[in-house]
């Protein structure tokens, strides 16, 4: 009697139904190692490369230059820790799917959408949010350049574009417009007030 299709052996003497399944096994455990559904990895090396999850876990961000220590699950996203754990809830969840641009935030001198970044991978690294541009009581020159503008309506998209304004203007301090329009086109205002933005960045620039 013949054996089934699946079940013919390898020249080593594995049936094609075990490797499949073994083979199975083996991309799960590869995709939790690497941070996939069933935890993630701590990247600054404080679990020495642990798995950890589903669980909670101890992390530290370090945010507008203070560090904080909250217990968040592996799944718990960068937006979902600042404004649900650290109450800093000036960075908004907008989409929810990295299409808007209402999250962004500063990590590591680059524009992140919050909403598609896990706490865990940011731990360790310096966060900036809309909360840390303020000064001694003095808002940021891309804040008031927006006030004296008038760019914002509804105000909801406002601190993502004033994050990735004012990341612009940390790399390039004589932006030109295409500069502008680049920087800022991730970041979605249903209110239709880009003009007054640009506007606000080309002033912002001189001071």
């Amino acid at each position: 009697m013949s054996q089934s299709h699946d079940d013919n052996k390898t020249s080593k003497g594995l049936s094609r139904r075990k490797f499949l399944k073994g083979f199975g096994l083996t991309s799960i455990g590869v995709a939790a190692a690497g941070g996939g559904i069933l935890g993630g990895v701590i990247p600054d090396g404080t679990t020495n490369g642990t798995l950890v999850g589903p669980g909670t876990t101890s992390i530290t961000l370090n945010v507008n230059g203070k560090n904080y220590t909250i217990n968040v699950e592996p799944r718990t996203t960068l937006v979902e820790a600042l404004r649900d754990h650290l109450h800093l809830t000036g960075t908004k969840t907008g989409c929810d799917r990295g299409a808007c641009g209402a999250c962004t935030v500063i990590v590591g001198g680059q524009t992140l959408a919050s909403c598609l970044t896990l706490a865990i991978d940011v731990a360790g690294l310096p966060i900036q949010t809309i909360e840390g541009l303020e000064s001694n009581g003095q808002l940021h020159p891309v804040q008031q350049a927006f006030i004296n503008a008038d760019a914002l309506q509804c105000g909801f998209c406002t601190p993502g574009l004033i994050m990735s304004c004012k990341n612009l203007l940390d790399h390039k301090n004589n932006p030109t417009m295409d500069d502008i329009k680049t920087a800022t086109s991730g970041n979605l205002c249903r209110c239709g007030t880009y003009p007054k933005v640009f506007e606000a960045v080309l002033n912002a620039k001189k001071a």
